[in-house]
């Protein structure tokens, strides 16, 4: 599986029925506009872990629908094992391109449980699938290389920020074919670090609210244009970031509240994340006003 550019997590949009498909088919269609290189639906900030198998069927056929092929469509596959075969074999179905595997929820086992998880899940579906790596689920290289040998596990995805980790994995998988990027929340603002090991890629939860401020970001990163990454980073990365990490799920949350802010009719987080409060929501709405001044220079 080939993937370039901004890797667009649209969140899901929620009524009183399920997923909102209307709404979820408009936010994408928003998306596609500014030209992301992969479309990951009902992933992390998706709200995997708040969706039904339903739901992400849901969520799925929508995105497929919509995207009509413009871009390659991956959507999480996770939780208990029963329901992550299921959703990798229905995502196949629905005609989805790929899987990114979502944690395990509140279970911890060891590296052979943990390659027998990714196993099981790769075994269900003919989809090629990337494997997420955060809490509670850390691979050792070993492991990671072991996978790497499936055919249809193709890629990483790190949400660990541990740089040592994850340089012993990308040297054991150097001579194969395999996809690895960065997926820390607000993954712009640990590029520098990511790319000083060859790790071009990475998610964009900012790319579902200000695409205009994402797509300016990956032009000048991967332009090498130092003095815009910077530009950008002190008025709008490191300002989220500080405002993300004062209340716990606000990574998801922010990202939903900044697409109400402009415009788009999301909707609000599930339970157990929480809508930012209204001083919150006052400081996103600057954080975002000072990115865009950037972003159109």
């Amino acid at each position: 599986m080939n993937l370039d550019g901004v890797l667009f997590f649209p969140v899901t949009p929620f009524d009183d029925h399920g997923v909102d498909v209307p709404a979820l088919r408009a936010h994408i269609e928003h998306g596609l506009a500014h030209g992301p290189g992969a479309v990951f639906v009902a992933c992390g900030t998706g709200e995997f872990g708040a969706l039904d198998r339903a739901e992400h069927a849901d969520a799925v056929r929508a995105a497929v629908s919509v995207v009509d092929g413009r871009a390659p469509v991956l959507t999480g596959a996770g939780g208990p094992l029963p329901h992550a075969r299921a959703c990798a074999r229905q995502a196949a179905d629905l005609g989805a391109d790929g899987l990114l595997l979502m944690p395990p929820y509140l279970s911890r086992g060891p590296q052979a449980g943990l390659v027998s998880y990714a196993l099981a899940v790769a075994d269900a579906s003919p989809l090629p699938l990337v494997l997420y790596q955060r809490e509670p689920v850390r691979y050792t290289p070993e492991s990671v290389g072991r996978l790497a040998e499936h055919p249809r596990v193709v890629g990483f995805k790190d949400g660990s920020g541990d740089l040592d980790l994850l340089h012993r994995i990308a040297l054991t998988v150097r001579d194969k074919d395999f996809l690895l990027f960065n997926g820390l929340p607000t993954a712009e603002f640990s590029m520098p670090a990511y790319a000083g090991m060859g790790i071009p890629l990475y998610s964009s939860a900012a790319f579902a609210f200000v695409p205009e401020v994402a797509t300016a970001f990956h032009t000048a990163f991967t332009g090498g244009d130092t003095e815009r990454v910077r530009a950008l980073l002190d008025a709008f990365y490191r300002p989220l970031v500080e405002l993300r990490d004062r209340v716990p799920g606000y990574a998801v949350s922010l990202v939903k509240a900044g697409a109400r802010l402009r415009g788009q009719p999301v909707g609000s987080v599930r339970a157990p994340l929480v809508d930012p409060s209204d001083a919150d929501l006052a400081a996103l709405s600057s954080i975002i006003d000072r990115g865009l001044a950037v972003a159109r220079g």
